[in-house]
């Protein structure tokens, strides 16, 4: 079976694949003095606990955290016996290179992103993945990421805010009844909340004016459900769309090798 693990900024995402679905999804914070054994001890334990037997000896990586690697490569070697593929290494390869300027690094998870995007809709979709920064990624009609944005994730903003303005509290992230708020709690949700839909909506609508052609907007993340309610932001939401990539990725390379 194959192990996909996703690991961000806040949080680190391991998914259990057969071949054909997948049959657990786990996260916890990402930590990057987490050794090999506590990632291992951790999941061994997850799976005991849900009654899963799985045989895994395949993995593969993306991470936005280069000093997380090397543990979860140790986890790989040590306890699954196999040499992970890990996004954004020479020996990684995609389906369709990204096509940006010389030099530029793409981050992994855009990259898996774009390949899930392109595997699922065909191309030309703009998708948007609400995590630390809230990313928006844009994939050409052959499946290439050509670009993107990068714009201040939700909960960075309330937790800057709460920082930087003593008498404001930190509030959940939640639809408000009305845009006007009648209270200091109800004003920050809606100045979030109203916020993100219109920069959101006019990001998507600005890179389809700029990509001067019909584009599918799709959303990821935990808080893409929670923004879909509130406005006609996404043609379609995917919860799974990074780790479905990653299985992408992996079929790509093995049939590269095969």
């Amino acid at each position: 079976m194959l192990l996909c693990i996703d690991t961000g900024n806040t949080n680190t995402v391991f998914a259990l694949w057969d071949g054909d679905e997948f049959l657990c999804t786990f996260r916890c914070a990402t930590e990057w003095q987490r050794t090999a054994d506590q990632y291992f001890v951790w999941w061994s334990t997850l799976l005991h606990h849900n009654k899963i037997e799985a045989q895994i000896d395949e993995v593969i990586i993306s991470s936005t955290v280069p000093r997380v690697v090397f543990n979860l490569r140790v986890m790989a070697d040590r306890y699954f016996n196999t040499r992970p593929y890990v996004i954004g290494k020479a020996d990684c390869l995609l389906p369709i290179s990204p096509r940006v300027d010389a030099g530029t690094q793409v981050g992994p998870d855009r990259l898996a992103n774009a390949t899930a995007a392109f595997d699922r809709h065909g191309g030309d979709v703009v998708v948007v993945d609400f995590g630390t920064a809230t990313n928006f990624d844009v994939v050409a009609h052959d499946g290439a990421y050509v670009g993107g944005v990068i714009a201040p994730g939700i909960n960075l903003s309330l937790e800057a805010l709460h920082q930087a303005a003593a008498a404001l509290p930190h509030v959940d992230i939640t639809k408000p009844q009305t845009v006007i708020g009648t209270n200091t709690v109800a004003c920050i949700q809606s100045g979030i909340f109203w916020g993100y839909v219109g920069l959101i909506n006019g990001l998507c609508e600005r890179i389809k004016g700029e990509y001067d052609r019909p584009m599918k907007v799709v959303g990821t993340g935990g808080l893409a459900p929670l923004f879909s309610s509130g406005y006609a932001l996404f043609d379609t939401i995917e919860d799974d769309l990074t780790m479905h990539g990653l299985t992408v990725i992996h079929r790509y390379n093995k049939d590269q090798n095969n």
